[in-house]
């Protein structure tokens, strides 16, 4: 009888000090377990980027850039820190617009690049240039807006859009917003 009150006192004893160790052992830094917990972004990386945007089988667009980060979040995006250009090309592959920026970003679910930093769009069909520091291209409207001050030159004048513009992808038409400069107005008064 002895040795089984020992034995129940060992094992007894043995078990408290086993339930003592694990739970101080269980003890982790809260950086360490917040780390099993947080959502991780997945970012990819590429170079000398070449790329097209095609509809229906038809070239669309070349988009070239140095550097390229492809980030995918909850709302994907692609960035282009280091300069992107465009070419646009019309239904017969003709170029007949360009864009240059310094940083752009492709939001991909709503179809639209935000364009920054010295913005150049060159329309290779009337001549016209579109100069601006903050520029989107919604690519489902095939259009061109900004809320902040533009400057579009022309062949034979130069406007300046203070509060921002609309303009087609092929600066073929515009809405200027609170412009000033020299316009075109028909001798009948009436806009065509």
């Amino acid at each position: 009888m002895r040795r089984t009150r020992i034995t129940y006192y060992f094992v007894t004893a043995t078990l408290l000090m086993g339930c003592f160790f694990v739970f101080t052992a269980c003890e982790n830094d809260e950086k360490e377990v917040d780390k099993f917990f947080k959502k991780q972004v997945a970012v990819e990386e590429a170079r000398n980027v070449e790329s097209y945007l095609s509809q229906s089988g038809t070239v669309k667009a070349k988009l070239t850039s140095p550097y390229m980060l492809r980030v995918q979040a909850d709302s994907p995006y692609m960035e282009f820190p280091r300069t992107m250009h465009v070419d646009f090309y019309n239904d017969s592959t003709v170029v007949e617009s360009t864009v240059d920026s310094r940083y752009a970003k492709y939001v991909e679910y709503d179809h639209k690049v935000l364009l920054r930093d010295s913005v150049l769009v060159q329309s290779l069909k009337n001549g016209d240039t579109l100069r601006t520091q903050e520029l989107w291209w919604d690519q489902d409207k095939k259009e061109f807006y900004t809320d902040k001050p533009a400057h579009v030159y022309q062949r034979d004048k130069i406007i300046f859009a203070k509060n921002g513009l609309r303009a087609a992808q092929d600066l073929t038409s515009y809405t200027f917003y609170s412009s000033s400069g020299p316009m075109l107005v028909p001798q009948n008064g009436m806009p065509q």
